[in-house]
């Protein structure tokens, strides 16, 4: 069965999200913890929670995927920042309790022109401090794959993992079942991985570097923007360069087909639709 959804608001409340996510086909979602250009949060409402919590249980729904907010950023060359960012963390794993198993990824950061590997050193110290905070935290962290954009960290799967590795390290024990990778199809695109002509040959790669098994999730994605364009510009499935084709290959994927793909193409409600049905077909 394909696991499949799209990021969802949250306007509707916690039970709104699987109700929408009945409505369309879906089996699971992505939403935001708070306000993504922000660092507000609502309060949340346990009653809320519960009622989500069982729609998800009588529908047999894959793990859902929050998305931290898009102004934390764990490795600014600002300290009150990279503060702020472990706070925001710390609070959303808080909120997660309430929708057990979930997973939870964010951006690993822009090293702000300290360069690539001090940047790395201060995503993995956050992570670390983290997980000293919230020990029984059923949530999986999840370092999102990006496009290498400006300063971006995590272009590359070596430095994912170096995020991962330097992270355990600092922890002082093994992350592994807490700490793991969410995939972008359009930011590995934009990074340089050929998935149209060698999708087995990057799974194979991130399987060798990272390890399959700390994949959690996979954002699936088209992308505007030609091979190798470090952009990062989301296009609808099947109308931007990776093609309907690839994308259908990567649900279907012996060693990816199990896992919750979330769209987050530039679409309204019945463009994901759409989207579903094709990919269901």
């Amino acid at each position: 069965m394909l696991n499949i959804g799209y990021h969802e608001s949250t306007a509707n409340g916690l039970e709104g999200l699987g109700l929408e996510a009945l409505e369309v086909g879906a089996n699971t979602f992505a939403f935001f913890t708070r306000n993504p250009r922000g660092g507000k949060a609502k309060d949340i409402d346990k009653t809320d929670a519960q009622k989500l919590c069982k729609i998800m249980e009588e529908n047999s729904f894959a793990p859902v995927v929050a998305h931290a907010p898009y102004t934390m950023n764990p490795c600014s060359a600002d300290a009150g920042l990279r503060e702020y960012a472990k706070e925001m963390m710390i609070d959303d794993f808080a909120r997660l309790e309430y929708i057990p198993n979930s997973l939870y990824n964010f951006h690993p950061g822009s090293h702000t022109g300290q360069g690539s590997d001090v940047g790395i050193d201060l995503t993995s110290t956050m992570i670390c401090d983290v997980f000293k905070t919230v020990k029984n935290n059923s949530t999986k962290l999840l370092i999102e794959t990006m496009a290498g954009k400006g300063s971006e960290i995590g272009k590359t799967f070596e430095e994912v993992k170096q995020i991962y590795d330097l992270a355990e390290q600092k922890f002082g024990s093994s992350l592994k079942g807490r700490l793991g990778v969410c995939l972008d199809t359009c930011h590995i695109w934009d990074a340089g991985y050929d998935i149209v002509s060698n999708l087995d040959g990057v799974i194979e790669e991130f399987d060798k570097i990272i390890g399959l098994e700390n994949l959690y999730a996979i954002h699936l994605n088209d992308s505007m923007n030609p091979l190798g364009a470090h952009k990062d510009r989301h296009q609808k499935i099947g109308q931007g360069y990776i093609g309907f084709e690839t994308l259908y290959k990567v649900t279907r994927h012996p060693k990816l087909c199990h896992l919750p793909f979330i769209l987050e193409t530039p679409n309204e409600q019945s463009g994901y639709i759409e989207e579903i049905k094709m990919l269901k077909a």
